[in-house]
């Protein structure tokens, strides 16, 4: 078996670069001693750079063509590659102490990827690899930029967010129509949230849903407009203008008024 083909729906583009690929592997090299899941690893070009770094590397991939290519050209892995989808996996099953994730992550699904590694924040301290450029802009946005929203919320009150570097299309095969970039998160400090996380969720997405708005209107139909908390200047803000810190304290608010 010389190679995999791409398969758009399940919207692989292969790495090609092998320096791109080492630069990914590093990003996790101050966790070294943790085992490291790496996720839709295609032909291997992340992965040979992993195991030659001594990660404790396992490997999930959904690709039945990809599966026996990995087993043939990459015998170290014997055992340690599982065939599936990754976003119905039960993570708690392949481990129970603190693990890394990595990888060239599918465009289309990587958004849920992150959520996901989210719902086990407290197994996962550092999380890195490559996504579209646009999504990896929107993860380490601050306050009043346009790319920040939901995601870049979401993500920032568990985890420290850096974009590292600016990949080409041209260093894929097939080329996706759009640049991609490098990303590492890295677990903060904060055990849990000081308000109702789930709460806290929907007043994050209800007030990006309508980010032209003012949080007055955007956050109406959560809070009684004649409640006269509801006056408090936070509510003539528009969601990019909070910080993580501040939309906690606006959870905090609702909640004590609704």
């Amino acid at each position: 078996m010389n190679k995999v083909r791409p398969k758009k729906f399940l919207g692989q583009h292969f790495l090609k670069d092998l320096s791109v690929a080492e630069r990914i592997a590093d990003t996790l090299g101050e966790y070294k001693n943790l085992p490291v899941l790496e996720v839709g690893p295609g032909m291997g070009v992340l992965t040979r750079f992993l195991l030659d770094k001594g990660h404790n590397l396992t490997v999930v991939e959904i690709d039945r063509e990809s599966v026996p290519y990995l087993q043939q050209h990459f015998p170290a892995l014997a055992g340690r590659i599982v065939e599936a989808d990754f976003l119905k996996m039960d993570l708690n099953t392949l481990y129970h102490e603190p693990f890394c994730i990595i990888g060239n992550y599918p465009y289309n699904i990587s958004s849920q990827i992150f959520f996901k590694v989210i719902d086990h924040k407290d197994l996962i301290p550092c999380c890195s690899g490559m996504i579209q450029k646009e999504v990896a802009e929107r993860m380490a946005a601050g306050p009043g930029s346009k790319t920040y929203g939901i995601l870049s919320v979401l993500m920032q009150a568990w985890y420290k967010v850096e974009y590292l570097f600016t990949v080409s299309e041209h260093v894929f095969d097939p080329p996706p129509k759009v640049k991609s970039a490098v990303i590492r998160m890295t677990r903060n400090e904060v055990k849990e949230l000081p308000c109702d996380e789930k709460l806290f969720k929907t007043v994050v997405k209800t007030g990006f849903n309508q980010r032209r708005k003012t949080l007055r209107n955007s956050l109406k139909t959560m809070m009684n407009k004649d409640n006269p908390a509801f006056s408090l200047p936070v509510f003539d803000k528009r969601p990019e203008q909070l910080s993580v810190n501040e939309f906690i304290e606006l959870t905090q608010l609702i909640e004590q008024n609704q």
